[in-house]
């Protein structure tokens, strides 16, 4: 089987994890214009903490990811910085979401 590995200087890896998560009450809100910044944030936030999106897809009440990842992260604390960045700063450019 030929892998894709990823390498740090102390590191060969291949670490992946499929992320789902909902909207409260999975209400119908990533809709249009929301649909597009959630996009555009989540590929940011992925960028800056050197994670690769493999696969992704924003549905109008979930997310899903797919991703590789760095040993050094922690999968909890990611996807609490995820989805706190995105969700705050959804809420700020779309009130009528609150």
């Amino acid at each position: 089987m030929n892998r894709n590995y990823r390498k740090t200087t102390h590191a060969k890896y291949d670490l992946k994890v499929h992320l789902i998560w909902v909207t409260k009450y999975r209400y119908n809100v990533l809709v249009s214009g929301v649909k597009e910044r959630i996009r555009d944030l989540l590929r940011q936030i992925c960028d800056a903490n050197d994670v690769q999106i493999i696969r992704g897809h924003v549905s109008g009440d979930h997310v899903h990811l797919y991703i590789s990842y760095p040993p050094y992260l922690s999968i909890t604390a990611f996807v609490k910085s995820l989805k706190g960045r995105s969700s705050r700063r959804i809420q700020e450019e779309f009130p009528q979401l609150s």
